[in-house]
């Protein structure tokens, strides 16, 4: 939440589910992703996969760049291409990875790689819905790039969970 007033910059927010029993299996829409590179920026500026999916990077720029990671989590550098190349990296461990282009140091990505198949984006009025949750005891996740991510226990119970209110 912040304040009353809604902002596009609250679109950049995720928020996810983690349980211990709860996994996200491969074969679902999180396995793979595209982020666009044009306008020397990265489209989508945050995005979600699965961890052990992966994200293509297709340069739309009439110019080449370098698409690169030095995370702990799993360094990658796809090297320089043109435009109209198409490159992928794969996000095997859970985390946030930031990304980076070695030609236009101002382009910046945040790869959520998440092990769970309950996660959503925040709208620009901060709400957001996960689906299909059974009941059960979890950790809410929220992560910002402009904050600490929150963590917190919640019970979902069997009519679900409603009017839950985070503030970061």
């Amino acid at each position: 939440e912040r304040g009353s007033k809604s902002s596009k910059d609250l679109a950049e927010a995720v928020v996810y589910l983690v349980a211990d029993r709860v996994t996200a299996r491969a074969g679902t829409a999180l396995d793979n992703a595209v982020v666009n590179m044009t306008g020397r920026e990265f489209v989508p500026h945050v995005q979600i996969v699965r961890a052990g999916g992966s994200v293509a990077y297709p340069n739309k720029d009439p110019f080449s760049h370098n698409v690169f990671s030095n995370t702990a989590l799993g360094a990658f550098d796809l090297g320089l291409y043109r435009s109209g190349a198409s490159r992928a990296a794969v996000f095997a461990r859970p985390g946030l990875y930031a990304i980076y282009c070695n030609i236009h140091a101002r382009m910046v990505n945040f790869v959520l790689a998440v092990n769970t198949p309950y996660v959503a984006r925040v709208n620009k009025h901060g709400a957001f819905q996960l689906s299909g949750v059974p009941a059960g005891t979890y950790r809410l996740h929220v992560w910002h790039k402009r904050a600490a991510e929150s963590v917190q226990s919640v019970s979902v119970l069997p009519n679900g969970l409603v009017g839950l209110k985070v503030t970061l």
